[in-house]
């Protein structure tokens, strides 16, 4: 392994977590929250609330640990080996799904920039050369990826903080007040209906922790980058997703792929439209190859920890796991084609609902946990009561938030969590043993 491989600033981690979130739900998230309504506001302030929470957890985690690992070294204070395996590959798991999901809206807008209309296979396979293509980038290094997320995050950010900015001036409260519950559906249920998709877009947060090995002084500046990544985007997601619901119809937003191109399409033309489309595409680009050196590096962690085959560390001369990315690269393209579905919007929700079943899991782990690390580590005592009750209210929220996302994902996130504790007990109690009882019928 090359120890002199560059790392990560501050600066450049803090722009892959906040890249990781936009991109992972910006793009496609006004038109999803269009199907629940403007009311799918009160899911966003239950999710900031949530997830801010969480921020504070893990920057106060990063802050403390003494352990490697990332999300499974938090994990391990309260679980043991059992728990940081699971906690790394449930959330590993999570970011096989998240890419594809992330892949799969950007197609969306590529076929509306292009006036392009493909089919289910034509967007599962094109889904499966953007993968290729982003994961690729990785092979460069730490910084290289940093580098580059740093430029094509701003073809999010431009476009967003106009509307941030400028979009009242198109802004008709009438519209956005007639778009308040479309589906009549009590409050509770319309909350549950799109708090998900809200926690869709702040899944990233954690990914300064998953990236920890690559940063530069990794206590000091994993816990800035994730609480204010976290906040940052939060101001972001709740600004620009409330206006455009006051500029485009309910009924035209909720069918688009591309809503962002769609309301620049309206407040000017669609020469403008097309052009923030580009500009979407090309952050998301940059936003999924973040996450693809995310995912190698919780692969790689997993790997050196001894829980994952050795093949996931192996790395080349700039530290990038090529063989581990290679591997990653055949069971995404596996769940792109599984997933093939005759609507865009359906395959995407499909992998969102899953991914966010699969990613809270290691969270509520790491909530379980943080408390034993902190008196572990010797945390101050005012300290531990706070994150004590922080705790509490983020396992109450993400229990929430897995029941919201519906009994199929739920269903589907429990057989893969159930299925990494079996080949887990499989791998390092069943076998050892049964290879140990052997031994001693042959001798």
């Amino acid at each position: 392994m090359n120890t002199t491989a560059k790392k990560m600033s501050v600066f450049q981690l803090t722009s892959i977590v906040a890249a990781n979130m936009l991109g992972a739900g910006i793009i496609m998230l006004p038109s999803q929250l269009a199907q629940v309504g403007t009311i799918s506001i009160l899911s966003w302030l239950v999710t900031v609330f949530g997830s801010l929470t969480l921020a504070y957890i893990f920057a106060q985690c990063g802050l403390f640990t003494k352990k490697h690992g990332g999300l499974g070294g938090y994990v391990e204070y309260g679980f043991g080996r059992t728990g940081h395996f699971m906690a790394n590959y449930s959330y590993a798991i999570s970011l096989v799904i998240a890419n594809v999901a992330i892949a799969i809206s950007i197609i969306g807008y590529g076929a509306v920039l292009f006036d392009l209309t493909p089919t289910p296979l034509e967007v599962s396979v094109a889904t499966i050369i953007l993968l290729i293509v982003t994961a690729l980038v990785n092979v460069r290094g730490n910084a290289s990826t940093g580098r580059i997320s740093n430029i094509t995050i701003w073809g999010t950010m431009l476009p967003v903080l106009f509307i941030g900015a400028f979009g009242w001036y198109w802004f008709d409260l009438d519209m956005y007040l007639s778009a308040w519950n479309p589906q009549h559906l009590p409050t509770f249920d319309a909350v549950s209906q799109s708090i998900s998709l809200t926690l869709w877009g702040f899944l990233g947060f954690e990914s300064a922790a998953a990236n920890a090995d690559a940063v530069e002084n990794p206590k000091k500046n994993v816990p800035i980058a994730t609480f204010f990544g976290t906040l940052a985007v939060a101001v972001v997601y709740i600004v620009s997703t409330n206006i455009m619901a006051g500029i485009i119809p309910n009924l035209e937003l909720v069918n688009s792929t591309a809503p962002f191109g769609l309301v620049f399409a309206y407040m000017f033309d669609g020469v403008v439209g097309k052009f923030v489309m580009a500009l979407m595409a090309i952050s998301c680009f940059g936003a999924i190859m973040g996450w693809q050196f995310t995912l190698s590096r919780v692969f790689k962690g997993c790997a050196e920890a001894g829980f994952f085959p050795k093949v996931f560390a192996r790395v080349n001369r700039a530290d990038s796991p090529v063989r581990g990315i290679v591997i990653l690269l055949v069971l995404q393209g596996v769940m792109a084609l599984m997933t093939t579905d005759e609507s865009l919007s359906e395959q995407f929700a499909e992998l969102v609902n899953l991914a966010v079943v699969t990613n809270v899991f290691p969270y509520i782990l790491c909530c379980f946990a943080v408390n034993k690390m902190l008196a572990v580590e010797g945390a101050p005592v005012s300290l531990r009561r706070l994150i004590y009750v922080m705790s509490f209210i983020a396992i109450v929220y993400d229990s929430y938030a897995i029941y919201a996302s519906g009994s199929m994902p739920m269903q589907g996130g429990a057989i893969v969590i159930a299925f990494g504790y079996v080949a887990y007990q499989a791998a390092f109690h069943w076998r050892p043993r049964l290879v140990k009882a052997i031994g001693k019928g042959a001798n």
